[in-house]
């Protein structure tokens, strides 16, 4: 017997006659039924169907769990309201349940992107895969988007202060969550420029490339305070320059200019990062709402860019007079060991750098060691930020204490606007 009706011309028909199947021929698959969701009736209700005591009882367990059927629900429903007992064991099992079941917070876990990307990607890897090291940036805008995105009016123009260490000092700038996004837009913008994708800036005029310069000429620029209109040109940005960091297949040795200092394009990537992490942080306490700091991996790349950096920062500090010489102040041949702090990071993408004191060229050396710091990881991310001045960073020290200053002051220097 057929499953279906096969046209095989010789039956007389044309395909298109009633659809009562006559003698001869085969079973035809009924036409499909529309639900009673899809047709706009009413649902029916469930009637609860008729089971003795023990049953009932039986279904307790089940009942407490969610996992009856609607006209099962209906019985034991039914039934509890005439039987004291069963109403005292439903109640006993809806409280264990309870105990069982740990209360979820409504936000999602920040390491749950993450999670779903890992595993769709060891099912399949993607054609072009964005590199190592453009993914902590990747990471941190999409999660301030996702921060942002039931923003109303009032949370986009919520006060926010930014604040960096300048000059031995704490200084700040006042501005809103939209002014926020524009700033990033703007710096972000070095990194597109670079790529050769369109600058933000347009026809804006900026007396440098210096991060801060680039935003105040934007900010002035603007005819009103920017508004959440500012959040698609910053979002369409970020997935052009991942994207396009992805097909160019360069490993990041690009130079992208800062104004007066370069970074190459897989350094710059992990800066764009910290920084688009530190201001969401900024956006969060405005509106008041928590928000998590990065997965340990992407927290220890945007650390061990900080360690990289910090003998830089300790020369340029050490030329402006800010910085102690040292006992035995000399210059360091590069590849050279020199006189070195150990730098101990604790807790979330922790690790160990050696950071050389006499020269920017200096390698750090355990044999030259002469101080030793330890840190919480997030606590010197914000040091690095200068949301927290060095000398009230909770850090462990032993050793030479001029050394110490230095290296802290350092790290909070690296902040900017």
């Amino acid at each position: 017997m057929k499953a279906y009706d096969e046209d095989d011309g010789h039956d007389g028909h044309d395909g298109h006659g009633d659809d009562q199947a006559g003698p001869g021929t085969g079973a035809r698959i009924p036409l499909p039924r529309a639900s009673v969701e899809d047709g706009g009736h009413v649902l029916p209700e469930a009637v609860p169907v008729a089971l003795e005591h023990h049953v009932l009882t039986s279904l307790l367990g089940a009942w407490a769990l969610a996992a009856c059927s609607a006209q099962e629900t209906a019985a034991v429903e039914d039934h509890l309201g005439q039987c004291e007992g069963c109403a005292e064991e439903a109640l006993r099992l809806r409280e264990a349940v309870t105990l069982l079941q740990r209360p979820e917070s409504l936000d999602l876990d920040p390491a749950l992107r993450t999670r779903v990307l890992d595993g769709c990607l060891e099912r399949r890897p993607p054609r072009i895969p964005v590199p190592e090291w453009a993914t902590p940036y990747d990471a941190e805008t999409a999660r301030l988007d996702a921060l942002l995105q039931d923003f109303g009016d009032a949370e986009w123009h919520a006060p926010v202060r930014l604040r960096w260490f300048e000059d031995d000092g704490t200084a700040s700038r006042r501005t809103t969550v939209a002014g926020v996004i524009a700033h990033l837009l703007t710096v972000d913008g070095t990194v597109a420029v670079a790529l050769g994708l369109d600058d933000p800036m347009g026809d804006i005029t900026a007396p440098s490339r210096a991060p801060a310069a680039r935003t105040e000429a934007y900010w002035r620029a603007s005819h009103y305070p920017p508004t959440r209109a500012v959040r698609a040109p910053w979002r369409g940005q970020g997935h052009s320059i991942v994207r396009t960091v992805a097909f160019t297949g360069d490993a990041g040795g690009m130079p992208v200019s800062y104004g007066d200092f370069e970074l190459p394009l897989r350094d710059a990537m992990l800066d764009r990062a910290f920084e688009c992490w530190v201001h969401a942080e900024d956006i969060a306490e405005a509106v008041d709402y928590p928000y998590e700091p990065p997965s340990a991996r992407h927290l220890n790349g945007m650390i061990d860019l900080a360690a990289r950096m910090l003998p830089g920062v300790l020369a340029a500090r050490r030329r402006a007079g800010l910085a102690a010489p040292g006992d035995r102040p000399h210059l360091v041949a590069a590849g050279e060991p020199g006189r070195s702090l150990r730098l101990e990071i604790e807790g979330s993408g922790g690790g160990e750098w050696l950071i050389p004191l006499d020269s920017p060229g200096a390698v750090g050396s355990a044999d030259h060691e002469v101080a030793h710091v330890a840190l919480d990881g997030v606590e010197f991310c914000r040091l690095a930020a200068g949301h927290v001045p060095p000398a009230e960073a909770a850090a462990g020290q032993v050793g030479d204490r001029e050394a110490i200053r230095d290296v802290l002051f350092a790290a909070a220097s690296l902040s900017r606007m």
